[in-house]
């Protein structure tokens, strides 16, 4: 059974840093491309950054980067996003995935950690 458990987020004030953390297990980790997402309240959920098996990583929104790093550790079959200068705006519930190709659905989800960001 696929497990994806994320964990870190917390209440924290504008220009303070978090590191988020996905554990996976239940999968070959090292192969899959890892993915981090967000949905903020009432909006839908948005693509904030991706790494693959050799650590090339993308980001998708301009708003986060310069201030989000995505990073993972194959031994641990874990996957971060060191999130720094946090504002009110990136207040969301950000969830791990997991994708085994690329250009294909994101297999497997984490439940989420709640990310908020006060001013």
């Amino acid at each position: 059974q696929v497990q994806l458990v994320e964990s870190g987020g917390r209440l924290v004030q504008a220009g303070a840093s978090l590191r988020l953390s996905c554990a996976a297990s239940g999968l070959p980790f090292s192969i899959y491309t890892m993915g981090w997402f967000r949905q903020a309240p009432g909006k839908e959920r948005e693509f904030v950054a991706s790494i693959k098996w050799s650590g090339s990583s993308t980001y998708d929104l301009d708003s986060v980067k310069g201030r989000f790093t995505i990073s993972r550790d194959n031994a641990k079959n874990t996957v971060y996003l060191q999130m720094n200068s946090l504002k009110p705006e990136d207040t969301a519930v950000y969830y791990c995935a997991a994708q085994r190709f690329e250009g294909t659905q994101y297999k497997y989800w984490g439940q989420g950690t709640q990310v908020t960001v006060s001013s």
